[in-house]
């Protein structure tokens, strides 16, 4: 998908979830690569590798599953895009949103770089809000 390639990963690791898969692949780019770092400080993957595959590089995304074999559960419930090309969402600092009460994460592409909502809160910036993870 050449227009929202932030979409394209969260779907690609949505239904890479919903389909029970330990790993998923996603076409590198240096904005995926800072959310991908993001879900891992955050807990809700295991890990992600970045390959030089000849044609794209690639990310590798290894999920995180909670619970026994038979019983096992994703620990992302949802993965949610919020701005998109139609129609982009700022927030200034005093109206970055609470994700689940702040059990979720937001995450932001600020003038700073990409970071979660609670780090945008903390420095005082506001920027667009990509997406919502919990």
């Amino acid at each position: 998908m050449h227009s929202d390639p932030v979409a394209d990963m969260l779907t690609r690791i949505r239904n890479a979830v919903l389909a029970g898969h330990t790993s998923v692949v996603v076409p590198n780019s240096s904005i995926k690569l800072d959310v991908a770092k993001i879900l891992k400080e955050e807990g809700y993957i295991e890990d992600f590798t970045v390959g030089d595959e000849e044609p794209t590089p690639i990310i590798n995304v290894t999920l995180k599953y909670w619970g026994k074999r038979r019983e096992r559960r994703s620990v992302i419930t949802t993965l949610e895009r919020i701005s998109k090309p139609g129609r982009r969402v700022y927030v200034g600092t005093h109206n970055i949103p609470w994700v689940l009460s702040g059990m979720g994460t937001a995450i932001l592409s600020t003038s700073q770089g990409v970071m979660t909502g609670q780090q945008a809160r903390r420095r005082g910036i506001g920027g667009e809000v990509l997406c919502y993870i919990y």
